[in-house]
């Protein structure tokens, strides 16, 4: 074990992160990545560009899903 294998985060950590990249949304959600970048430029899905790279809050992603789901629940719409 070397320095540097302490700061690989395990592939089961991935979906406990806050902060998603568009790799890991579209995992999350089950599309392909491409509808995560096309939906994040068209500003349909909550996301913020940092530092050029596209990044989403997973409870974000949650909120904006269950609203998709049913708009009339959380008062919007």
């Amino acid at each position: 074990m070397n320095k540097y294998s302490e700061l690989r985060i395990p592939k089961s950590e991935i979906r406990v992160r806050e902060i998603l990249t568009p790799r890991e949304a579209a995992e999350y959600l089950s599309v392909h990545v491409r509808t995560i970048y096309r939906l994040a430029k068209q500003g349909e899905i909550p996301g913020r560009k940092v530092g050029g790279s596209w990044r989403f809050k997973k409870d974000a992603l949650d909120e904006w899903l269950s609203w998709k789901v049913n708009p009339s629940s959380n008062g919007k719409g």
